[in-house]
């Protein structure tokens, strides 16, 4: 499955997970960016279905879904004898995958040893801040809300060697997120970075527009 060596040098799209600090907690670069992406939004309107007002108003930034499939394919790292694909196949990516939906282990065991000494309340654990990283102008913070993996080769050890990726992702806006949030501040250049777009747009189908009327 290597490219062909004519081919431009694509930049890959990404899962990153960031800590509460802010540091680096996990980084999965899909191996080939997938031909498809399905993105599906709904707004979020100010007056609820039904209800009469003025309709046009908006109580934020819309409801974006992502899904997307991506294919891991350890068939290259095994010609060339890559020592940790013979060892466990593209168990490791598939591993920092599915750990973005856990909590950490260390937090589930101190939870355990906090109930045990009598602790009223144990508030849940919280996980990284995942981005959806798909070039430079989309880094949006998502919520990994389905994963479904389907392994379609393996090893004589049976690790996957060979597995295709249903990602369904929830963007996460600046109505979802506190003020302090990384993931607010990289909505907010998301939503400004599509405004400027759209401008340029306007100005072009103006300009467009402009030399139709000469004819």
């Amino acid at each position: 499955m290597s490219s062909f060596p004519g081919s431009p040098r694509l930049i890959k799209g990404a899962l990153v997970g960031v800590g509460l600090l802010g540091l680096l907690e996990s980084t999965v670069v899909f191996q080939y960016n997938p031909d498809t992406m399905t993105r599906r939004l709904e707004p979020r309107n100010a007056k609820p279905d039904g209800e009469k007002g003025d309709v046009t108003r908006l109580s934020g930034p819309p409801k974006e879904t992502i899904t997307v499939s991506i294919e891991v394919d350890a068939t290259d790292q095994l010609e060339q004898n890559d020592a940790l694909a013979i060892a466990s196949g593209i168990g490791p990516t598939l591993a920092a995958l599915e750990l973005m939906l856990y909590p950490k282990s260390a937090l589930v065991v101190a939870n355990t040893i906090m109930s045990a000494l009598g602790t009223i309340e144990i508030l849940p654990a919280e996980g990284p801040m995942i981005l959806f990283v798909w070039g430079p102008t989309r880094v949006v913070p998502v919520q990994v809300t389905g994963l479904s993996i389907t392994e379609e080769a393996h090893d004589t050890l049976l690790n996957p060697i060979r597995a295709k990726v249903e990602l369904t992702l929830m963007v996460l806006s600046y109505n979802d997120l506190q003020t302090s949030s990384l993931g607010r501040a990289l909505f907010l250049v998301h939503h400004v970075t599509k405004e400027a777009l759209a401008v340029s747009n306007v100005f072009n189908n103006i300009q467009n527009v402009g030399t139709a009327l000469k004819f």
